[in-house]
This record gives structure tokens, sequence and C-alpha cells, in this order.
């Protein structure tokens, strides 16, 4: 029984690992790093809880545990980043640099959002989400979790509106 059902939270952390770290790194203002703890905490998390949870939802509630560890996470002063003494080496099989540049400037951008209209923007828009299940995530009605969206998209917009050309 324990093994089938660390088989089970092993395909599904296999299965969905690239979509999560996605979406924690756009939660987190695109830092890679906090994004891979924000998942294994999630993660973890879920593993505690997985035999109730295997059946129904088990992405809805990693998400929703997520959103609010990124919130929570958002008004932390001190991370506790050590320095190493020598980086990995990391390398590219073709250039992406353009496609790189351009993630980097939207997380950048999402990073100057404030954290409630970072979640409202990404969750609606990227995992594309119902307003009430942002809402639900966000634990505030429907009607503030469509500010929050509606004003983190005026305020992406006016980040970066240098590339957006008008539509005549």
């Amino acid at each position: 029984m324990e093994q089938a059902r660390a088989r089970e939270f092993d395909e599904f952390v296999a299965a969905r690992w690239s979509a999560l770290i996605h979406l924690a790194r756009l939660l987190v203002g695109g830092d890679r790093h906090r994004a891979e703890d924000l998942v294994q905490e999630s993660l973890v998390k879920l593993w505690f809880v997985w035999p109730k949870v295997a059946d129904d939802a088990p992405e809805p509630y990693v998400r929703k545990v997520m959103v609010r560890a990124a919130a929570r996470s958002g008004r932390r002063l001190w991370w506790g980043e050590r320095p190493v003494e020598q980086l990995p080496e990391t390398a590219m099989a073709t250039d992406v640099s353009a496609d790189v540049a351009e993630r980097s400037r939207l997380e950048a951008a999402l990073a100057q959002l404030p954290p409630k209209q970072r979640v409202a923007v990404v969750l609606r828009y990227y995992q594309d989400l119902p307003e009430g299940q942002v809402a639900a995530a966000l634990g505030c009605p429907v009607g503030t979790a469509r500010s929050h969206a509606a004003r983190g998209v005026a305020r992406l917009r006016s980040l970066l509106a240098d590339v957006i050309e008008p539509v005549r």
C-alpha cells in the first residue's frame, strides 16, 4: 500500500514538475532558486496529505499551497543565501537568447507587481484558472481577485509598453 502511494506521488511529480517550476518562477518573480524551493516545500506538504487528495485534485491543492507560500515569502527581507566557491558550468545547445531575454523581461515586470496582483495575473492568465478559483487561492471575494488581476495587467502593460504596438 505504501509503495503504491509513493509510486503515484512520484508519477504526479514527474508529470507536473516542469509546469510547477514554471508557475513557481512566475509567482516569485523569476528567481529560479526560490521557485525550486517553493515547489519542493509545496510537494513536501502535498506528500503528507497525498492519500486524501490523490484521487480528487492534487494539482489545485499544491497550487494553492504554492500561492500561499509565495505570498508569505514575498514579505521576507532576507533569504539566507550562502555563497559558494565555484559556480556550476551550464552548457547551451542552441541559441535561445531572444526567448530568454523576453522571458526575463516578463519575469522582471512580474516581480515589480505587488504579490497579490502577481498571483492573480499568473493564476488567471498563465494557469488559465477561472476567477472563482483565483479568488479561492487568494482567499478573497471574486470581485477583489478580478480587481487584483485587472490592476496587475494594467501595470504590466505600462511596464512593457515599449514593446506593445498599438492596434489600428
